[in-house]
């Protein structure tokens, strides 16, 4: 207080000239003093928050900066082949080359060498137009695109549907016009039973019988038609038609059958049941017509494929005796191809279901047993097959020599010493190499490394080596 009382008298003391300005700066000290000491006792109090005040400025920068931004023209930069640094905001062509300087920090851009920049537009126009737009025209233009596209689509769906339905009709009113035909439409088992009954009936002719097996055969491909046959015993009636004084009946009967047996076990075992494989054996022993067993040769190999029990109760009923009358045969060249392929297809059959047995252990052990009931070999070398496929080498065809060699080769363990003691086999082999030497020859100079006749010829040359 005395120091207040004693500076007030030292100014009145002074010259009014000098009392103002030194007014001024005492007010300015007092206020300041003032303003500290307030900060200073609470801190909420603070005039300022310099955190506070630099996020606030920063975000109205950043506004300012985004509606800057938006309002400013897009300037369209305009490429060349060498790079050049790309200014903020600046819009760049599709197709440009862009990529970032590390070592000054900016975005450069130049245009694609000819070849990447053809292929990257794939026939597309590149068009740049020397207009300039704003954000907010880009975005306009982007809305309205989308827009377009979904009418465009929507469009085309609608143009599609109309003419799905000027070409087809719905399915409603094809089932009432045939209704007003009395027309109806049938499944394959009705159609199947149909088949069946004109087969069976006394009334219908021979023609309508063999058309009635043919569209049958057509059915029966299927695997689950084919065991429908079972279910309403048609199965059973094809195969007595194998009965038939007629040999057509006969020969589409077999048609039938061995559509029907192929790959499907079930109607196998059906048909094994029914007598199927003494019928098919009887026709091949007797005097029928060459189609004929051919259609009963093709039944009978589906009849055995992959199924052992049906291939030893074959080997029972004498079904090598009777292969084998049937290749000696004059004119059945055709059919003894066809047996030989069959006889190969059973060996290797039984061979690679053992050899899968020991391997991986996938074959069922009941079917294994089946497999090793049936001694297949030995009745081949029994009933005189060795001799029977070494004399079928002589056959002119290419594809009937190369299944005979095929089946050689898988009976060369069994047949190897008649093999040996057999001097017209040893002058077929010669002459066979000569000939496919000559052939694997010309393929070589036309450029084939692993032709077909070099693969005969291997095949000659390994049977000569084991022979020697």
């Amino acid at each position: 207080m005395n120091s207040d009382m004693s500076l007030t008298m030292a100014l009145q003391s002074l010259p009014s000239s000098r009392m103002a300005p030194l007014a001024i700066l005492l007010g300015l000290l007092m206020a300041a003093c003032f303003t500290f000491c307030l900060s200073h006792q609470n801190p909420e109090f603070a005039l300022t928050n310099p955190e506070k005040s630099s996020t606030k400025e920063t975000e109205r920068k950043e506004t300012k900066a985004e509606e800057e931004l938006d309002t400013e023209v897009l300037e369209v930069f305009y490429p060349t082949h060498e790079w050049q640094a790309l200014r903020p905001g600046q819009a760049v062509p599709a197709g440009s080359h862009v990529r970032l300087n590390l070592q000054t920090g900016e975005r450069e851009a130049k245009l694609q060498s000819e070849d990447k920049f053809r292929n990257n537009l794939k026939g597309k126009r590149l068009d740049i137009n020397t207009n300039t737009y704003t954000s907010q025209d880009l975005k306009s233009a982007l809305a309205k695109f989308k827009e377009g596209a979904e009418m465009e689509s929507s469009k085309e769906d609608k143009a599609r549907q109309a003419e799905v339905k000027r070409l087809f009709r719905p399915i409603e009113e094809l089932k009432k016009d045939f209704d007003e035909l009395n027309v109806v439409i049938e499944t394959d088992m009705q159609i199947m039973v149909r088949l069946i009954n004109k087969f069976n009936s006394s009334s219908s002719s021979l023609e309508e019988k063999i058309a009635a097996l043919f569209d049958l055969e057509y059915y029966v491909h299927q695997m689950d038609n084919a065991q429908d046959l079972l279910s309403f015993g048609g199965l059973q009636v094809v195969i007595n038609g194998l009965n038939s004084t007629e040999p057509l009946v006969k020969e589409y009967a077999a048609f039938v059958l061995g559509a029907a047996f192929s790959s499907n076990p079930k109607v196998q075992v059906e048909a094994i049941e029914g007598g199927a494989l003494q019928k098919l054996l009887v026709i091949l022993a007797t005097e029928q017509p060459l189609t004929a067993k051919k259609k009963v040769l093709f039944a009978l190999c589906s009849l055995l494929r992959h199924f052992p029990y049906a291939q030893r109760q074959f080997l029972k009923l004498g079904g090598l005796q009777v292969l084998r009358s049937l290749v000696q045969e004059k004119g059945t060249e055709v059919l003894a191809v066809r047996v030989v392929t069959l006889l190969y297809d059973l060996v290797t059959e039984k061979m690679f279901a053992e050899e899968e047995a020991e391997l991986t252990q996938e074959t069922s052990p009941e079917k294994l047993q089946q497999y090793r009931q049936v001694h297949l070999l030995p009745g081949l070398r029994e009933q005189g097959w060795c001799e029977i496929t070494a004399h079928l080498l002589a056959l002119p065809e290419h594809d009937a020599r190369e299944k005979v060699l095929q089946t050689l080769g898988v009976l060369l363990a069994t047949c190897r010493d008649h093999y040996r003691q057999d001097p017209q086999l040893s002058r077929t082999l010669a002459s066979l190499q000569v000939e496919y030497q000559a052939l694997a020859s010309l393929e070589l100079q036309d450029g084939e490394d692993e032709g077909y006749f070099r693969e005969l010829l291997g095949s000659v040359n390994s049977l000569l080596k084991e022979l020697r």
